[in-house]
């Protein structure tokens, strides 16, 4: 099969600006509970998009762990190539995909820091197992081979025998503040509905864009 004849229509459904909240944390939560209760595989799986100090732009997937009116979280390691690229420039990008409801949502904004509080707290919360795997994990760079990971796995093992695993200084949470989001509907003949929030001043302005 050529990828020319990988095509698929989207006819499930249509989203109207009449139809949205007003708020677009709103929105996402309506969205979100609909994936979750559709039996989606990790709903929460989201694209980190950032460009790192020499200005080339990097993604990977990571998992949203909360979100609110402030914003959405996630957990990594400080000195990863996302945590270096976010502290050179914090401005990021998110995007969730869910296909099976034909569904995508583009989120834009600035990343910061969550507190020492807030990161010790879910931090605490991690299987003992993925905590001590923070302390033995150099995260982006480059190591020997699968053995030296486990060596070090088992020296962070042995430094932190038993379930009291402090959070190492290099991991922690972020904060991404939204100053835009956008919801995205398949539909047919690739005319698909999307709907944007766009932060002006205190307010949402909720416009539709071109597909």
């Amino acid at each position: 099969m050529s990828f020319q004849d990988l095509r698929k229509e989207y006819t499930q459904r249509g989203l109207d600006e009449a139809d949205v909240a007003a708020d677009p944390i709103a929105q996402f939560r309506r969205w979100f509970a609909e994936a979750a209760a559709a039996g989606l595989i990790e709903p929460n799986a989201m694209t980190l998009a950032t460009v790192g100090s020499d200005g080339r732009p990097s993604a990977r997937t990571v998992l949203l762990k909360s979100f609110g009116a402030d914003g959405f979280t996630f957990f990594t390691n400080y000195e990863s190539q996302k945590g270096l690229a976010l502290a050179a420039n914090p401005a990021t990008a998110l995007v969730f995909y869910w296909p099976e409801l034909e569904r995508q949502v583009r989120v834009e904004g600035v990343a910061e820091r969550l507190s020492a509080a807030e990161s010790d707290a879910y931090y605490a919360s991690r299987p003992a197992g993925s905590r001590v795997g923070a302390w033995a994990s150099p995260q982006s760079r480059a190591i020997a081979g699968r053995g030296e990971l486990e060596s070090r796995m088992a020296e962070a093992a042995a430094r932190f025998p038993g379930e009291d695993v402090p959070r190492p200084p290099h991991w922690g949470g972020y904060l991404v503040r939204h100053t835009a989001i956008e919801f995205w509907q398949g539909r047919p003949s690739r005319l698909h509905d999307r709907i944007r929030y766009r932060q002006a001043e205190s307010a949402w302005v909720i416009e539709r864009l071109a597909p």
